[in-house]
């Protein structure tokens, strides 16, 4: 039990868990155990209340359902970050605010470079823009004291602040015809829940009664349901008095609450449904083509130069400061590091090309090389 426990409270344990689950749903799609993996896949669920029917494959309650609940906690996340956190003031916020603009930027860049003409692979732009903060600060605490805290501060403002924009770009670019009534359901539930935050309400079922509501329109409205965790999330206090006038977080009980499962269930359950590449039906040809080009060269080239770059202009121009104790070299190496896209680049994935066959799977296989070049890089970097 002890190492059982060790296990769940080390920081690279849901890389580890990230990484198993990749390698179990690649094995299982590339040998005769593919039907079975398939099946699993597209295992129909339906649930059903009255003339209200959601029926979805497992593939998609992982991808709409599940998935909310990991934007939740990067919602509940950023907030807390933003109200008392690493994001909490502009000397804190400036030099991972300039390096993740630059993170996103370039990639996006060099992918539209390689799929401007093409209409179809052109949707898949801010598929190299994503960081798997996961991955990165696993590959980071596996280095202990190679790398000075501040830097891993550094890496955490950054990926949230990636994250957010990868919110905002899902809710602007991956949105598809919209449904009026559902959109008007989805505005009165978010209101309640302003509401119900300025009364000061305690109780976190009122929060997740109405925000069950939000998904539900949401999902039915055109916009990705996962877009309700983060509107949810930001509408939940930080802080509140209770009966007894003690201040208490629900935003924090909920954060702690909700990290052990997104990490050690949520994001595994993702990596295996979501990076089952059948590499048998990949030539090394197709490799060469525009998208999984723009995509490996993207993460891999591209998060390094927009990191590295745009941190490197902000700190020469004083307008932020090197972290803390650390190096040009260290600096370099962590933005190798954000080039480990997978969890973020896979559900981007997901949005901008449904048919997931559309460019015979190398765009994922793609975001695995891209990612797994990042990482090994990365570390090798640190590690001098």
């Amino acid at each position: 039990m002890k190492i059982v426990k060790k296990f769940l409270n080390n920081e690279s344990s849901s890389g580890i868990l990230l990484l198993l689950a990749t390698i179990i749903a690649l094995v299982l799609s590339n040998t005769f155990l593919s039907p079975i993996y398939q099946a699993f896949l597209h295992l129909p669920v339906s649930i059903q209340v009255g003339s209200l029917q959601l029926d979805k494959s497992l593939y998609h309650w992982v991808n709409d359902g599940l998935m909310v609940i990991f934007f939740l906690l990067i919602g509940l996340e950023v907030k807390r970050e933003i109200l008392e956190g690493s994001l909490s003031s502009f000397k804190q916020i400036i030099l991972p605010g300039i390096a993740a603009v630059g993170g996103m930027l370039i990639p996006a860049i060099i992918y539209l470079f390689f799929n401007w003409n093409n209409t179809i692979a052109i949707d898949g732009w801010a598929i190299p823009t994503a960081t798997d903060i996961a991955f990165a600060l696993g590959i980071l605490s596996l280095l202990g004291n190679r790398v000075p805290a501040s830097l891993k501060i550094f890496l955490m403002a950054l990926a949230i602040i990636d994250d957010l924009g990868a919110i905002v770009i899902i809710a602007l670019f991956y949105t598809v015809e919209l449904s009026t009534l559902s959109i008007m359901v989805a505005g009165i539930s978010f209101l309640l829940l302003v509401i119900l935050n300025l009364l000061g309400v305690v109780k976190k079922a009122a929060y997740f009664i109405v925000g069950l509501v939000l998904w539900v329109s949401v999902l039915k409205s055109g916009v990705h349901a996962t877009l309700s965790g983060v509107l949810l999330a930001f509408t939940i206090p930080l802080k509140v008095k209770d009966k007894e006038q003690q201040v208490i977080s629900p935003l924090k009980e909920i954060e702690h609450s909700l990290h052990f499962w997104v990490a050690f269930f949520i994001l595994p359950l993702f990596a295996f449904v979501n990076a089952g590449v059948n590499m048998t039906q990949i030539s090394i040809n197709q490799m060469f083509g525009t998208v999984p080009l723009g995509i490996i060269l993207g993460l891999f080239t591209g998060k390094q130069l927009g990191v590295f770059g745009f941190s490197w202009i902000a700190i020469k121009l004083n307008i932020a400061a090197l972290p803390e104790n650390s190096t040009w070299q260290q600096l370099y190496g962590v933005a190798i590091l954000t080039g480990i896209g997978f969890t973020m680049s896979l559900f981007i994935t997901s949005l901008a090309f449904e048919n997931d066959s559309i460019f015979q799977y190398t765009d994922k296989l793609a975001i695995l090389i891209g990612s797994l070049l990042s990482g090994v890089v990365g570390y090798l970097v640190l590690k001098k």
